[in-house]
């Protein structure tokens, strides 16, 4: 089976996870704010606070910007079902925005129009995520100017885009927005098993999410609500949570880091030649805005013919080639139709996902194994 995404651990990766084991510490030692450091350095932001998984670093920094009940957040439906559930995890109501048909990001005319309306409402959101999804940045510089337009606070869902660029510069610099989110399972474009990290350049949001990671605990006698007892002395001042990642992960990812720029120039040149060979076949490669040079996590390809969408996945498995699909639109699920959203909520979103097909991406991907996939693709086309 050829998977469609896969980690790649090198032996400096594994040399990197057994110095950490052959020191003094296994959890909370040098290596985490080593690798905070080195990523936030990469990005161009002043702060970075590694967690234990996106889905934590997404929770805290919605708790960071004062998400709670009463507020609202909203999302791209496009997206894994994290992006939407930290927002409901804080109390908060949860709605999305519909997608563009050429990026499948959240429409920035959409976004416009929806908050039109809710201004008028008296509805407007505390936060919006917007998700880059398949590794591409969303227009952040249109977004970020709504957000000061309208008030709201933004998060940068970049589980997908750790080495991509918008605007010639790094997504992660926080340039238009208040935080952004990365994410390093292992299908991701570094890992470090499982983890994430959220990027700022404000160093109380910094601050408030290094503390809500690890139970609301301060030892720092400035931040505490009474008089410190003695060097020991530690205070729980609110409620946070064990979202800590340990030494061994950060280690690994501070190894994968190293080599962050040639994935994504491998992932550029594997996307090229899928390109290339695809043209022809009824089906709509991926295409990318000109702001933007995604990291391309995912190759997600939509079939002309939404209706054979399933018989094609099928048959892809059957030949071997471990195809996926990127995504069920949130508004659709179980959960979230028992919050009161409908299928036809976000048409673009489900018209997407009605023929999307993910095809292998991951550097490691051989033109060999590449020439199969295009080649078992197109049998089932016809």
């Amino acid at each position: 089976m050829i998977p469609y995404g896969r980690q790649d651990i090198t032996p400096e990766d594994i040399a990197a996870v057994e110095a950490v084991l052959r020191s003094d510490f296994l959890t909370q030692g040098p290596a985490v704010p080593g690798f905070e450091q080195a990523l936030a350095a990469y990005c161009g932001a002043a702060r970075g606070v590694a967690m234990n998984s996106a889905t934590s670093a997404l929770h805290v920094a919605c708790l960071a910007l004062g998400l709670g009940p009463g507020d609202r957040l909203w999302t791209s439906p496009n997206t894994f079902v994290a992006s939407a559930n930290c927002g409901l995890y804080c109390g908060a109501e949860v709605d999305f925005v519909d997608t563009d048909p050429a990026t499948y990001n959240m429409s920035v005319a959409a976004l416009e129009a929806k908050l039109a309306a809710a201004a008028a409402e008296n509805r407007l959101p505390r936060v919006v995520i917007p998700v880059h999804f398949a590794g591409q940045s969303c227009e952040m510089r249109a977004i970020h100017a709504l957000g000061q337009q309208y008030g709201f606070r933004i998060i940068e869902d970049a589980s997908h885009a750790v080495g991509a660029t918008y605007l010639g510069e790094p997504v992660g610099n926080c340039r238009y927005s208040d935080i952004t989110i990365f994410s390093f399972h292992p299908v991701k474009i570094i890992t470090t098993a499982e983890g994430g990290m959220a990027m700022t350049n404000d160093p109380a949001l910094a601050e408030r999410m290094e503390r809500l990671r690890s139970h609301g605990i301060t030892r720092d006698p400035a931040a505490m609500a009474w008089d410190s007892e003695g060097p020991w002395y530690y205070q729980q001042v609110e409620l946070g949570y064990n979202y800590r990642i340990t030494d061994l992960q950060a280690a690994l990812g501070r190894s994968q880091l190293a080599r962050l720029d040639d994935y994504v120039a491998r992932r550029h040149a594997i996307a090229a030649r899928y390109d290339a060979a695809l043209a022809g076949l009824p089906l709509t490669t991926p295409w990318q805005h000109p702001d933007s040079r995604s990291a391309l996590h995912l190759y997600p390809i939509r079939l002309h013919d939404a209706a054979r969408r399933r018989e094609v996945f099928e048959a892809l498995r059957a030949a071997g080639i471990g195809v996926n699909v990127h995504y069920i639109p949130v508004h659709t699920q179980p959960h979230y139709h028992r919050l009161g959203f409908r299928p036809g909520d976000f048409p673009e979103a489900e018209r997407y996902y009605a023929g999307a097909i993910s095809l292998p991406m991951f550097p490691t991907l051989t033109p060999a194994q590449q020439d199969e996939v295009v080649a078992a693709l197109a049998r089932v086309l016809g």
